[in-house]
């Protein structure tokens, strides 16, 4: 593919960044694109004229469900990729990852859909909850040195009881093992390191902070 041309999507939106062109170089399960940019310099001025490539993932929802009555978490655990080719790294030190990991519900923001709905399908696919309230929690860039990523966290509301079983949608290649933790639990597994994903550690710690609140409200 060929470079966009003079890509005129960011003017006026950022007075000290001069987009001069992107091309799309990679297609497949994500998109990945190359930028030719200059910006502005802390000492006055402009940079020279650079590349940076950009993987474009768009934007996000994750949802911890929560069920304040029995004061119970909703985990998944399924297979992911990155987590595998981050194992062999010998001046790292510590455990080697494994390739499944303990997370939250997530999912992709498509074209004309709002959060919140995302939220709730995701919910219902990936753990067979119905959401019974939704609690925001914070937005955050996931990774902006090489993504456009950006995630937005919610705490929701579940009645836990009989939570659990396979679920995922064999279409998308989803095998999601759901189970139930204690806050307290859960909590115990960031701190030992057994959870160890940024989103659902910020939603854990969020919940940590907050739970006493959340509990009354909800009660």
């Amino acid at each position: 593919a060929g470079f966009f041309g003079i890509d005129d999507t960011f003017d006026g939106l950022f007075a000290d960044l001069d987009v001069l062109a992107r091309r799309q170089v990679f297609q497949g399960y994500f998109r990945m694109e190359e930028w030719r940019i200059r910006h502005r310099l802390f000492a006055g001025g402009w940079s020279n004229e650079f590349t940076r490539e950009c993987l474009e993932r768009g934007h996000a929802v994750a949802v911890l469900p929560y069920d304040p009555i029995r004061d119970e978490v909703v985990l998944i655990e399924q297979f992911r990729v990155g987590a595998a080719a981050s194992a062999p790294s010998p001046n790292w030190g510590g455990k080697v990852p494994s390739p499944w990991l303990i997370e939250i519900v997530a999912g992709i923001v498509e074209d004309g859909e709002h959060p919140d709905e995302v939220a709730a399908r995701e919910t219902m696919e990936e753990c067979g909850r119905e959401l019974l309230a939704l609690k925001p929690i914070t937005s955050y860039l996931v990774t902006p040195g090489c993504s456009s990523e950006t995630i937005r966290l919610y705490l929701g509301r579940v009645d836990a009881t009989d939570a659990g079983g396979i679920h995922g949608l064999d279409h998308e290649n989803e095998d999601i093992r759901v189970f139930t933790v204690p806050a307290e639990d859960a909590f115990r597994m960031v701190a030992d390191g057994t959870i160890n994903n940024g989103t659902i550690i910020i939603c854990l710690q969020w919940l940590q902070l907050n739970r006493d609140a959340v509990r009354r409200e909800w009660a």
